[in-house]
């Protein structure tokens, strides 16, 4: 069987449950919590992170954009992936994702404020409401790969303060966040389930 292991609220791990949710493909998910990883996964992957997927043959997959193209392999979403599109997952992963942190945890970096941090990462919002002021997703009016890898880590700066985030001047980021929140792609991964340690059962993943 193949194993995905799991944190529900981990932006990293939701990019892989759904380009899951999204293929023909299943998983056994092992939910689990990051404070206490079970010494199973560790083994196979020791950085510790999720989203690791075990493939049936024992082959591991521990970074969660290569779980996504695991999961969308032959797809029409991942063959139509463009040069600009993995150039703006890189940007969200290497630099926006930097500030996302510094904001969220911000008393663990008193060199700069919370303020700063947060205006920092908003240089990437305001290019997502540039992108997505000529179509509703990112690169056309459905979702691409960019889409799916970039909502959860926008969903993550933006309930570091949501009231803020709701008065804020991205009309279009935020017609697009919610459209994803309200989703039934999104709110089928994430449904709360027991985590693996607790319970040790595996659990289908996506329900169908």
């Amino acid at each position: 069987m193949t194993i995905l292991y799991s944190f529900r609220r981990c932006p990293y791990a939701m990019r892989a449950r759904l380009s899951i949710a999204l293929s023909n493909k299943s998983v056994h998910l092992r939910e689990i919590i990051l404070k206490h990883k079970p010494e199973a996964m560790i083994q196979v992957s020791p950085k510790g992170t999720v989203p690791v997927l075990i493939e049936k043959d024992g082959h591991v997959i521990d970074e969660s954009l290569d779980v996504m193209k695991w999961a969308l392999e032959d797809s029409e979403l991942l063959l139509s992936t463009t040069a600009s599109m993995y150039l703006l997952i890189e940007e969200n992963d290497h630099v926006f994702k930097g500030w996302l942190d510094k904001y969220k945890y911000a008393d663990r970096y008193p060199e700069n404020t919370e303020l700063y941090y947060r205006e920092q990462g908003e240089l990437f919002l305001e290019r997502l409401e540039q992108q997505l002021s000529t179509s509703r997703m990112l690169f056309s009016d459905e979702y691409s790969l960019a889409d799916l890898a970039i909502l959860p880590f926008i969903r993550q700066f933006a309930f570091v303060n949501i009231e803020w985030f709701n008065q804020s001047k991205y009309q279009h980021v935020k017609h697009w966040l919610t459209t994803f929140i309200d989703s039934e792609l999104f709110l089928s991964i994430m449904k709360k389930y027991p985590t693996w340690l607790d319970s040790n059962q595996d659990i289908s993943f996506p329900e169908r």
